[in-house]
């Protein structure tokens, strides 16, 4: 580990006790078994997995989940529930804002990540490196947002994404056949959040 800040230590223990956080992540899930063909000779990348919750609902559909999270404490949560996943998993503890993965998958997955990392664009490259050809990213985050729906910004790079200035990076990363769907609504006290889920293949 590259000596950084574990800014979730103090959240892993309790990740999956918040009901809207469960119902997002199957929303999200939902939307991708939906959307994408997947197959139980499939490899994933979870990217940002933490606790596993996307990678839970899934396994289902697929022979292997690979959780990459810079967070030792939401993989230590991962792990010690894997044996309830219906595929096998491996847990890689890895910053993709610092270096990449000599590794390729069949598809990517993530929710709620990439708004952690400031250069949006080398991390979709160094996703377009690790998908194989033929291969697919299927990345849930939080439309455009004022700002409120994090209480604490510790970490955070981005307010949510436009949902046309990500395709055009996806694209300049090489990435085709973009698409976004509305994946759930995540209700606060204050105002309501729409989460998207962008698929995109690599030929």
């Amino acid at each position: 580990m590259e000596n950084k800040t574990d800014h979730f230590a103090h959240k892993s223990k309790s990740w999956d006790m918040n009901s809207k956080r469960v119902k997002n992540a199957q929303g999200i899930a939902e939307l991708i078994v939906k959307n994408i063909k997947l197959g139980i000779e499939m490899e994933l990348m979870d990217f940002g997995a933490g606790t596993g919750l996307l990678s839970f609902f899934v396994a289902p559909f697929v022979k292997k989940i690979v959780a990459v999270d810079n967070s030792p404490s939401m993989l230590r949560e991962f792990h010690s529930k894997c044996d309830a996943f219906k595929c096998e998993t491996e847990v890689i503890e890895r910053d993709l804002s610092l270096s990449s993965l000599d590794r390729q998958f069949d598809g990517i997955i993530s929710s709620m990540t990439i708004h952690h990392l400031k250069d949006t664009l080398d991390l979709f490259k160094k996703f377009y490196e690790m998908t194989r050809p033929g291969g697919f990213i299927a990345i849930a985050d939080l439309d455009t947002e004022d700002g409120t729906f994090h209480s604490d910004d510790t970490g955070v790079h981005h307010h949510g994404f436009d949902r046309e200035a990500l395709q055009v990076i996806a694209e300049e990363a090489g990435f085709e056949n973009v698409r976004f769907d509305t994946a759930s609504t995540i209700k606060k006290p204050h105002r309501d959040f729409t989460v998207f889920l962008m698929t995109a293949e690599k030929k």
